[in-house]
């Protein structure tokens, strides 16, 4: 692996551990959507408070209501029977009533009001908290798809270079292997030719070879020697 290659991969490896170290956006989505579930609970507490706040004034004001209606009927009969006295207190007492009812009709009102606006912006609430919940999961997946092929892609890079590694060793081998296989033929072809019997430049041949040759010359002038005297003067 060359020097170049070497710091590549080395400054990968750290920039995946700097990535695996950073704060991990779904992890912030995750919370900040368990934050708005949380306001979310709030509010819809808030929602139902104030409803059964509505209820209670509600309940009062029928209450207030048949009070003022039999105080009504009370002084009916009081006239009806020629007692004033009775008929003047049952009315003052239904006046005093139907000013604690109007008192309670207006804050009835006014909490109806506040429930109803409430309820709106609890219901904007829900559609934006699931809004954020879809959008949080599809930028869990994307996010988590891009970080697959990062470190896919990191994965390939770091194998090409090994392969690249690899395929320098490979044609390397197959350059000896050729170079030892065409040593392997010449010498075959040498061997058939009979170029490693034994030469002349082997010491002990050359002694058979020089014993040879004067075995000829004697042979030879042994025949000169016998061959008749004209015989010698024709060669």
């Amino acid at each position: 692996m060359s020097i170049l290659r070497r710091i590549t991969t080395i400054f990968r490896a750290h920039a995946n551990d700097a990535l695996d170290r950073a704060e991990d956006p779904r992890r912030i989505m995750d919370y900040s959507y368990e934050r708005q579930l949380a306001v979310l609970e709030e509010v819809r507490r808030g929602v139902a408070d104030v409803a059964a706040n509505r209820q209670r004034l509600a309940l009062q004001v029928r209450e207030l209501e048949d009070s003022s209606r039999i105080l009504q009927r009370q002084a009916e009969r009081a006239v009806a029977d020629g007692r004033d006295d009775a008929a003047r207190a049952a009315l003052g007492r239904k006046v005093v009533l139907e000013t604690e009812l109007r008192t309670l009709s207006a804050r009835h009102a006014q909490v109806t009001a506040e429930e109803e606006r409430l309820a709106g912006g609890l219901m904007k609430l829900q559609l934006k908290v699931e809004s954020f919940r879809t959008r949080k999961e599809s930028i869990k997946a994307s996010y988590s798809a891009a970080e697959a092929q990062v470190r896919i892609s990191a994965a390939l890079s770091d194998l090409s270079s090994e392969m690249s590694d690899v395929g320098h060793a490979v044609r390397r081998a197959e350059d000896e292997t050729a170079r030892m296989q065409a040593h392997a033929g010449a010498m075959e072809e040498l061997m058939t030719a009979g170029a490693f019997e034994f030469s002349p430049a082997d010491p002990v041949q050359r002694e058979l070879d020089r014993l040879a040759a004067e075995t000829d010359v004697e042979r030879e002038l042994a025949r000169l020697k016998h061959l008749p005297l004209d015989g010698r003067r024709g060669a």
